[in-house]
């Protein structure tokens, strides 16, 4: 059985740590091309949905980080305005890769996009699958 593809992400500009800019939310564009994909990275455990992102960079718990989110077979992005609710680090145990869990936020705007995400991957929800998440 082999894992989901992880999907590439980019970050939008270039901050310094410690500049004033620093405080912004980073802004990571994720695009998920294959629902096998959007399966390992969801994160149903969370009240309002959320999403992995790998990632090399430093996060804190609770730091803000703003998604733009592309799902499969869908030409719309979604913005989230998510927030750091678990660091997994680099070397972490079990070959997990280096990354944050995002945590979306509780409106009805990512209420529509949890249950558009949940429609997706529909009863693979429920999989036994190894995920990069939780």
């Amino acid at each position: 059985m082999s894992e989901a593809p992880v999907p590439p992400v980019r970050t939008a500009g270039n901050v310094v740590p410690g500049s004033a800019a620093a405080a912004r939310p980073s802004v990571i564009q994720l695009v998920f091309r294959e629902k096998g994909a959007l399966y390992a990275a969801y994160i149903p455990l969370f009240t309002d949905g959320g999403l992995f992102v790998p990632t090399t960079r430093e996060y804190k718990l609770g730091e803000d980080i703003y998604l733009l989110l592309s799902l499969p077979d869908d030409p719309q992005r979604y913005p989230v305005a998510g927030k750091v609710a678990w660091i997994t680090p680099v070397n972490a145990s079990g070959g997990r890769t280096q990354g944050v869990g995002v945590k979306f936020p509780s409106d009805d705007k990512t209420r529509v996009l949890k249950v558009k995400i949940e429609e997706i991957l529909g009863t693979s929800i429920q999989s036994a699958k190894p995920t990069q998440t939780i």
